[in-house]
């Protein structure tokens, strides 16, 4: 699930960070990683020093308003930045009654710290990361959803210009088509962040940003709920994206990206991937087969037909439609698949900042038009297992004691400490991969 439209960048060339904590996470990291222009605006910001006022009395009556804020979160200095942070939110539009509402209750919640000091250590090769993707039951799902919600999809598409597929495969890259949508409450995700300190200014931003949500009256602090770090919905908007970019497809006057209905949330998505440039038909990429030896950056644009003069043509030997301009992109070296993409790829990005996440929505897509799996073959460096056989080593770890939260086939963090615990247990290679190896020494014991 996405913990959203946030965190800090990566590569994702031969190796990803996978940090989410839930075993169906897609995240190579817990984010933010903000885009271009979210990077932009946070560093364009001068550096503000935030006094930390004196305790003030229990009771506190604003002239302008007709609550009263009742500290006591069980953090005295929480307590005291909330008082201080009040007349910040109230300085920038915030109306002392939405303050009011949206902090009852609230908490320092000392959970969200552990999930921010505590991430993944484990590092998922890309085409693990793949394997968790694009696996049969989020393709299943997938195919599932698009016919579901068929009408609201078509519409989408039609109004936006982004295949209906790649809106899905967002949404099921970000919260399993809506089955993992977060249950915290985004209020006191982002201020407990924001009083952390450790990225205060962003997180206050996106704070400012949520309650500005709340007094807009699209939703309520009560359904205001997403992951650990701040993102909503379907699609895991974080509050200052959906402020600029949030739609309300369905016309009640509330972009309800929450809602149970997923129009808006991806109607909104769509919005977003047009606004920064998605150009419809052309694709994300597309599998090519390069010359022995073949070498060349990145950075080298060409237009297909010009990249098939020097023998780069797709996986059935024809050279490839010029869609656009061009790049050769091996995300495992010249050992693996090679891919040749077009300017959707960096589109992608701007919705989350990893070569690695680009991959995933789009060889999902592809997946849910049905397109073939990728056909070249990744340097993995071990066996690996069908989607049934990573399934059978959860269920023996399972058996044998280890925490393995659900038998279904991702190995994600939970499940890689446990096959790393266990490779431990008797002396192979604590590497963490779901190999025939592991569960040939499952079987024995």
């Amino acid at each position: 699930m996405r913990s959203f439209i946030l965190f800090s960048a990566i590569s994702g060339f031969a190796t990803v960070a996978i940090a989410a904590p839930v075993e169906t996470s897609l995240r190579p990291k817990e984010r933010p990683s903000l885009t271009l222009e979210e990077t932009f605006t946070v560093a364009s910001v001068a550096p503000q020093k935030v006094l930390r006022p004196v305790v003030r009395p229990e009771r506190l009556q604003d002239g302008s308003s007709d609550l009263v804020i009742k500290t006591g979160t069980g953090n005295a200095g929480f307590d005291q930045w909330i008082r201080g942070f009040r007349g910040r939110a109230l300085a920038q539009g915030i109306s002392p009654q939405v303050f009011d509402r949206a902090f009852k209750n609230v908490r320092y919640n000392t959970d969200i710290i552990k999930k921010d000091r505590n991430q993944s250590e484990f590092k998922s090769q890309i085409w693990d990361y793949l394997d968790n993707a694009t696996s049969p039951v989020r393709v299943e799902n997938g195919k599932k959803a698009l016919k579901k919600h068929k009408r609201s999809l078509d519409r989408i598409e039609k109004a936006y210009g982004v295949e209906k597929e790649v809106v899905a495969a967002v949404w099921g890259m970000e919260s399993t088509y809506g089955e993992r949508r977060g249950t915290i409450p985004v209020v006191e995700a982002t201020a407990t962040l924001a009083y952390d300190g450790r990225r205060g200014a962003f997180f206050e931003k996106q704070l400012i940003a949520a309650l500005k949500i709340l007094q807009s009256g699209d939703t309520t602090p009560k359904n205001m709920k997403g992951s650990w770090a701040g993102a909503m919905g379907h699609t895991q908007f974080i509050p200052t994206s959906y402020q600029a970019y949030a739609v309300d497809f369905t016309g009640d006057g509330r972009r309800d990206i929450w809602s149970d209905d997923p129009s808006d949330a991806l109607a909104s998505t769509a919005a977003y991937l047009k606004r920064f440039g998605w150009k419809k038909g052309q694709p994300w990429g597309v599998e090519v087969r390069v010359p022995k030896g073949f070498s060349v950056s990145r950075d080298t644009k060409r237009m297909p037909s010009a990249w098939a003069q020097k023998g780069v043509v797709d996986m059935q030997g024809r050279p490839v439609r010029d869609y656009g301009s061009a790049s050769i992109y091996q995300p495992a070296g010249k050992a693996g698949p090679s891919f040749m993409t077009f300017n959707n790829f960096k589109v992608i990005t701007r919705y989350n900042n990893s070569d690695a996440y680009v991959m995933g929505v789009g060889h999902l897509s592809d997946r849910l038009a049905g397109k073939p799996p990728i056909q070249g073959k990744w340097p993995r460096g071990y066996e690996p297992l069908s989607f049934e056989g990573r399934k059978e080593v959860q269920k023996r770890l399972k058996r044998k004691g280890y925490k393995i939260e659900k038998i279904d086939g991702i190995i994600g963090p939970n499940s890689r400490k446990a096959i790393v615990a266990y490779q431990k247990s008797v002396g192979l290679k604590a590497d963490g991969y779901a190999s025939k190896q592991v569960l040939e020494s499952l079987k024995k014991r």
